[in-house]
Parts: C-alpha cells; sequence; structure tokens
C-alpha cells in the first residue's frame, strides 16, 4: 500500500513558491537603465551640496535656526496630536511590520521571495548608509544646540541625516518599486512621495530635526530607490540559494526517513561444537507432545505416572460408578 509522505507546513510553502510566478508578463525586473544612472548621479551631487552647504554654515544653517526658532510646535499646537501619530510611518520598526506582512502575502501569491529580499536589502542599504552618515558627521538637534548659528558638527549627536524622512522614503517606496503594473507604480510612487514628505516636515514641527536634516534624509532614501537595481543579482543569486538549501534538506530528510530509527542491526553469534547438539535437541518438539487430533479431558485415560509417591487409595471409585453401601455397626 503506497501512502504520500506528510508534508510540513515549511513543505507547503516551498512547494507554493516551486510554482510559475503570476506576475504579469510585461513587468519586468528594474534594470539601471541610462536615464536611471543620470538621476542616481544628479541625487548623488544634491546630497553632496546639502553637506558642503551644512559644513560652510550657509544660507541652509541659517534657515535652519530661523525655522526653529518660529516653534511650529507652539505656533500650531491644536495638531500636536496628530503629528505625534503621523511620525511613527517613519519609525523603522513599525513600518517594517507593516510593509514586510504585506509583501509577504505577495510573494505567496507569486510564489517567489523576491518581495522580501528586496525589502531585505534596501534596509539593510538604509541602515549602512545613513547610520554611518549620522554618525560619521555627529550633529547635534536643535533641542541640544549649543551655540546660535552654529552647524553644530561634529559634537556627538545623530541625527543629520534625518532616519525618519529616510526610512519612510524606503519603505513606502519599495512598495512602487515592486508594483506588478505601471498604473500602480505610479500611483504608489505619488502616495510614498507625500507620505515621506508628511514625516519629514512632522520633524521639523516637533523639533527633533533641522530643516536641512529632512533634505538630506530625502535625498538618502532616494539615492537607495535609484540604486537597487544594481542589487537585483543579488537578489536572484540569494533566491536560489534559499531554494538550493530547501532542496539540500529535504533529500536529506528523504534519507533518514528510508531507514527506520531505533531498528538495532542483527549480530549472529556462533556457538561452540559441543552447544550445538545442545540447542538442536532443545529445538526438537517434545516426546509427550507428539502430533495428532486434540482429544478431550473426559475421553482421556487415567494414566498414573511411574514412581508416584501417592499410596493406593481402595475406596476411591471410578466417577459415574455406585459405592457399596458400608456396614453399619453398633447396636
Amino acid at each position: 500500500m503506497r501512502t504520500e509522505p506528510k508534508l510540513t507546513r515549511l513543505d507547503r510553502v516551498f512547494a507554493r513558491l516551486d510554482r510559475e510566478p503570476e506576475r504579469p508578463a510585461h513587468i519586468d525586473v528594474p534594470k539601471m537603465s541610462r536615464h536611471r544612472i543620470v538621476l542616481f548621479a544628479a541625487t548623488l551631487a544634491f546630497y553632496g551640496a546639502i553637506v558642503w552647504a551644512v559644513v560652510i554654515t550657509s544660507w541652509l544653517v541659517r534657515l535652519d535656526w530661523q525655522v526653529m526658532f518660529f516653534r511650529p510646535y507652539q505656533q500650531w499646537s491644536e495638531i500636536h496630536w496628530f503629528v505625534d501619530y503621523y511620525v511613527v510611518l517613519g519609525q523603522r520598526g513599525p513600518t517594517a511590520v507593516m510593509v514586510a506582512a504585506w509583501l509577504g502575502w505577495r510573494s505567496w501569491r507569486q510564489h517567489t521571495l523576491r518581495p522580501l529580499l528586496a525589502l531585505g536589502v534596501s534596509l539593510l542599504l538604509l541602515n549602512i548608509t545613513v547610520g554611518a552618515a549620522k554618525y560619521g558627521m555627529g550633529r547635534l538637534g536643535p533641542h541640544y544646540a549649543t551655540i546660535i548659528g552654529s552647524n553644530e558638527m561634529w559634537l556627538g549627536g545623530d541625527i543629520f541625516p534625518s532616519g525618519h524622512t529616510a526610512n519612510a522614503v524606503v519603505t513606502w517606496g519599495i512598495l512602487a518599486y515592486l508594483a506588478s503594473s505601471a498604473r500602480a507604480q505610479r500611483w504608489l510612487s505619488a502616495v510614498s512621495a507625500v507620505t515621506s514628505l508628511g514625516v519629514g516636515m512632522a520633524t521639523v514641527y516637533l523639533g527633533t530635526h533641522w530643516l536641512s536634516d529632512v533634505l538630506l534624509g530625502w535625498t538618502a532614501g532616494l539615492l537607495i530607490m535609484l540604486g537597487l537595481p544594481w542589487f537585483e543579482p543579488l537578489i536572484a543569486r540569494a533566491e536560489d540559494a534559499l531554494f538550493d538549501l530547501r532542496d539540500r534538506v529535504r533529500a536529506r530528510r528523504r534519507r533518514t526517513s528510508a531507514v527506520p530509527l531505533g531498528t538495532p542491526p542483527v549480530v549472529i553469534t556462533p556457538l561452540p561444537a559441543d552447544r550445538e547438539d545442545v540447542a538442536a535437541r532443545s529445538s526438537r518438539a517434545p516426546v509427550h507432545l507428539a502430533p495428532g487430533p486434540h482429544t478431550a479431558r473426559s475421553e482421556r485415560s487415567p494414566v498414573t505416572p511411574a514412581g508416584s509417591r501417592r499410596p493406593p487409595h481402595p475406596e476411591r471409585h471410578p466417577r459415574g460408578s455406585t459405592p457399596s453401601a458400608r456396614p453399619v455397626t453398633g447396636g
């Protein structure tokens, strides 16, 4: 009787991922075209210009101080509660969980790991590039400024560029990057741009970032989204490696299940010559158990074994016979 192997939940997930993708054929993996390379170079130059403007304490730094002295959180205090909730759209933890859940469903529908791997690569690039810039330039925020009019650079801070703004650009922009149609890509690009713009302005409103921090955060997130197609071959190789690892684990599991566990090997130990005869005699059937039809107990004739120690009993009569009457003595 042939039985099908019982699949685990992980096996069912990978079995679904083995199927052909349902992504429309006209949507290709983005490549680094000439137009995209030009945009990347222009954005990189704008990134360098912002950093240089802050380092030399130019008009951009004076604008930062003017916005800080304006104190938007006091001018429009009635929207403070809303901005406190809205700025969460730029926090890395909650946004990564929400977007990962959506892309996980997309991976299940399209039978591919590319959406989740693309999200992982983009967040890794974000942490490396933005984190290095933050701690490398060490700028202090508005609440910790020491000298009015200074750029507050290399003083041990970590707010330049704005991590909330860059995270909003990358986290919501990856949805537009992985869109399955051109129309969805346009709409999601607009939504992600508005969301990241709102998150950046929310940090300026709350006084946690300078205006130049937000500008550099937008630029840093845009650089990651423009340069992500360079990592598509790496994403494809990572997906193939994961499937190859799955195949090796599955093959090893099949080999292990082919041999039942806990079955000890049978070892035959040869007996000495003098014990072989004893073993042969003990394996024979006893003489008194001769083959034949089984008889009922009442049909067997009673046999008294030879040498019995029980004395004969003259008064015992066979069953079924009537004993003779005993003489009555006495007067």
